[in-house]
């Protein structure tokens, strides 16, 4: 599965993607954020991400930035089942911080969980991250008030977390918000 959003391509991961993955993703900063992924990045754990199986109720994209000369990897996202439902989960190198980019990725997943059926979402961010409450809010996800401790495999321990939640059925009948 593939999505075009206005500067952006979402595609699934190939085999010959884990060299530039393994170069965008193995940086503390990124991986700390994560829940799964563990630190440090190995070129080993880049290899067994893009050779594994495709799940089409719950699609995982790289993000990427056409360019003159190809395309430019910068980050992933997808959504997975969750503790509490089918939950939207992200990452975004960090040359790329700060350019909409997750917004604008996230939209593009948020209209495919909903062509697949799924009438929500939720989602989450370590309390020590919050551009990435910002970007949820950005989507109109709204926060459940509750905290709950997530386990981060880049941190290599439990972290706090805070809890968000979007009904898809309402977004259809409302815009989302403006980047």
């Amino acid at each position: 599965m593939f999505h075009v959003t206005k500067r952006l391509l979402l595609r699934p991961a190939w085999p010959e993607d884990a060299e530039a993955l393994f170069g965008v993703i193995a940086d503390q900063g990124v991986v700390r954020n994560l829940a799964s992924a563990p630190w440090p990045y190995l070129p080993e754990h880049a290899r067994s991400f893009v050779q594994r199986d495709h799940d089409p109720r719950h699609p995982v994209f790289l993000i990427t930035r056409p360019t003159a000369g190809g395309s430019d990897l910068i980050g992933c996202i997808g959504i997975d089942p969750g503790v509490d439902g089918t939950e939207l989960g992200y990452w975004i190198a960090r040359p790329f911080w700060g350019r909409g980019y997750a917004t604008e990725a996230a939209r593009g997943v948020m209209e495919i969980a909903r062509l697949l059926g799924h009438d929500s979402l939720s989602a989450g961010h370590f309390t020590d991250n919050p551009a990435s409450g910002r970007v949820l809010r950005k989507l109109g996800f709204q926060p459940t008030g509750k905290l709950a401790l997530r386990h981060s495999c880049g941190r290599g321990e439990d972290a706090e977390c805070v809890l968000y939640r979007i009904d898809l059925r309402e977004e259809i009948a409302a815009p989302l918000r403006a980047a």
